[in-house]
């Protein structure tokens, strides 16, 4: 018989749960004012749904990425050396766009409302998203390239936001995208 893998334990003994914590842990938590707050989710799901989460080829990135192209632009994805790995690159016209969700960098609209629970956690994340983003904003200009940022809450008004990148990236007529 093979030893099952264990990886943490209850007080119950079932594994994949949040440990529980005995009172002098508890205690020593408070004395230091950490708190854990109690997650709906197991680790295990927690952890799948956070695997869930990615970084490239997002619906909201598709989305913009077919509107360009029906602009008649022709990009390249993820260019690693540039500052930032920008989501949309156009060499010949010097551009880079980026696709932003609204709560992962802290656009102030419904879609990018702040969670409730670890408050101060969730804050100091998306400012440091935030900063990340100026900075990555400044190297670009610096460097000679247009910066543009596409938010996802603007994908619902796709008619505005394909005037929009056509004003800014340079077209002088915009025909109907059917």
């Amino acid at each position: 018989m093979v030893p099952r893998r264990v990886d943490r334990l209850t007080a119950g003994g079932r594994v994949g749960e949040r440990p529980d914590y005995d009172a002098q842990n508890q205690f020593r938590m408070m004395r230091l004012g950490v708190f854990q707050m109690t997650d709906r989710l197991t680790v295990g799901q927690r952890s799948r749904l956070m695997a869930r989460i990615r970084s490239k080829d997002t619906r909201p990135e598709l989305a913009v990425r077919s509107i360009l192209h029906r602009l008649g632009f022709r990009f390249r994805l993820h260019r690693r050396d540039l500052p930032g790995t920008p989501d949309i690159v156009m060499p010949g016209r010097s551009a880079v766009v980026f696709v932003h969700g609204c709560f992962w960098h802290g656009h102030r609209c419904k879609v990018g409302k702040m969670p409730k629970s670890r408050v101060a956690y969730w804050e100091a994340k998306i400012a440091a998203n935030r900063a990340r983003d100026a900075r990555v904003r400044r190297k670009l200009r610096g460097l000679g390239w247009k910066v543009v940022v596409v938010r996802e809450c603007e994908l619902g008004h796709l008619d505005a936001l394909r005037v929009r990148l056509a004003r800014e990236l340079g077209v002088h007529r915009v025909k109907a995208c059917i």
